[in-house]
């Protein structure tokens, strides 16, 4: 068989073309990753996926590598969200219970200096959600003990319900949480849902939510940053915060999602993890948090949010102080990773992390070896295994600088523990949705609780040392001794930490 002339000139024009778009999309990324400053490993990474993935990794890249909100859309979102934080701050008594918010600004500071010492960056960084006295904060170990509290405070609700998570999933956990919220909005509770499109896809695509549209006094609302229509593919991008919010007078916050692994089942336990409930000022914080991106998803009108019935003045309920840190995917919003960094660094004694998955950035990672060589105490329990086999070989790419500075690591065994905890001297404590790894401190929306009391941080410690009894400690001269093939394994995992 033989091939004519115009047909090898059809070719030919076809691979000239196939060239000329992989050139042009190959140049697209590399001068949207110019034009933002991120990491070194990152950019090269995405670099060496687009060329040699032709088409393939540059949708990739817009799908997966978009770590930050497009400008022209994070000025709408952050419009939002300014006019809601402008109406807080100079709304009429009529809309916003104004002297309250007032009141709060005027709360006394802490009285130690040592509190105010660790708390004096978040100040600066933090204004919009400030330090508030007057806060009890009760653990809650897995959806055993949260998820009883939690639907009891959603059947007893008498104005207003307010729900976020991740993950709801589609499942009897999923159905039991909404049937509680529908319940309610039926009795004539205004209730508001808001879940993850990415990390609640199972219930979405299922067709869960569905059955609740019709429900009166019930809207739901599902979080996304990726539009084809708007030629956005942000998948990236997620909401990873938990949040539940009871007339104002009751929340709960921290890492469980509202998904069956989060609760024991015959021959299955609970994933272990971590969940809040506060009570105090630091309920209406919360209440903010959640009701601005509520806005920003739904651009319902501010003075409808913004009302007395939300945010009544609320009595002292404990002793602690209590901060709400917000972070988000922009570079003046990434506060979960100012937080860990600043009190890594302004720790003396002791450092105490829990987290599912370690992937840090080198300054933090500096922060725990610098923490260590100086004298302080660090103990970081991670999963023996995680429910990303990579993370787990990516995160032990880590271990052996920090052990050879004195970081102690543990492995918890199964079931996987899925908790977010740092204690710090025995006096202060930061809770909530965000983990240490590239997503957390810089693609997802988190939101984080720093918290200034001994006799919590002292019952969160008994937790978090009953898993790190639960655990193997690493030793570094058996770790140093492990199979090449490990290495191999860590370090090209490794490579892949950025888009973890």
């Amino acid at each position: 068989m033989t091939w004519s002339l115009p047909h090898w000139h059809w070719i030919g024009w076809s691979a000239f073309g196939v060239a000329v778009v992989h050139g042009s999309l190959f140049l697209a990324v590399a001068l949207h990753l110019f034009r933002h400053r991120r990491r070194t490993d990152s950019t090269l990474l995405w670099l060496g996926l687009t060329w040699s993935l032709p088409l393939v990794g540059a949708i990739l890249y817009a799908m997966f590598g978009v770590d930050r909100v497009p400008r022209e859309r994070w000025r709408r979102t952050q419009g939002r969200r300014d006019r809601l934080d402008g109406l807080r701050r100079d709304a009429p008594a009529e809309v916003l219970p104004y002297a309250y918010w007032r009141s709060l600004g005027a709360a006394p500071p802490p009285d130690d200096e040592r509190t105010r010492e660790l708390d004096r960056p978040l100040a600066a960084l933090s204004e919009s959600f400030p330090l508030l006295a007057g806060n009890e904060a009760t653990p809650l170990l897995t959806g055993d003990e949260a998820f009883p509290p939690m639907l009891d405070a959603i059947r007893s609700a008498r104005r207003h319900i307010h729900l976020q998570s991740f993950i709801i999933g589609n499942d009897p956990v999923g159905r039991e949480f909404l049937d509680a919220v529908a319940d309610r909005a039926r009795a004539g509770v205004r209730c508001r849902v808001l879940y993850d499109r990415f990390g609640s896809a199972h219930a979405l695509w299922g067709g869960l939510f569905d059955r609740y549209r019709s429900v009166p006094n019930l809207a739901l609302a599902g979080w996304t940053q990726s539009n084809l229509f708007r030629r956005q593919l942000h998948f990236n991008l997620r909401n990873h915060r938990k949040t539940l919010v009871v007339d104002g007078e009751t929340a709960f916050a921290g890492g469980i999602n509202l998904n069956a692994c989060s609760r024991s089942a015959p021959g299955a336990p609970a994933i272990q993890d971590y969940h809040f409930r506060f009570r105090g000022p630091i309920v209406q914080e919360l209440q903010y948090a959640f009701l601005r991106d509520w806005h920003v998803m739904t651009d319902e009108d501010p003075s409808a949010l913004l009302t007395p019935d939300h945010f009544r003045q609320l009595p002292p309920a404990g002793p602690a102080f209590a901060r709400v840190v917000p972070s988000g995917p922009s570079s003046a919003k990434r506060l979960a990773a100012d937080l860990f960094f600043g009190a890594v660094n302004a720790a003396r004694e002791r450092i105490f992390l829990i987290t599912p998955y370690f992937l840090p950035t080198d300054d933090l990672l500096r922060a725990l070896r610098l923490a260590a060589l100086r004298g302080v105490r660090t103990d970081i329990v991670l999963p023996r295994r995680s429910n990303h086999v990579y993370t787990t070989w990516a995160s032990r790419a880590l271990y052996e600088d920090l052990l050879e500075s004195g970081v102690r690591i543990h492995e918890r065994e199964p079931p996987f523990i899925h908790a977010k905890a740092l204690a710090i001297d025995d006096r202060m404590a930061v809770v909530g949705s965000a983990n240490w790894d590239y997503r957390s401190l810089h693609s997802n929306y988190e939101t984080c609780i720093a918290i200034h009391d001994p006799s919590f941080a002292t019952r969160l410690e008994l937790m978090m040392l009953d898993d790190l009894h639960r655990s193997t400690p690493v030793d570094l001269a058996t770790f140093s001794r492990r199979p090449v093939l490990d290495h191999y394994l860590e370090n090209a995992c490794g490579l892949l930490a950025p888009l973890l």
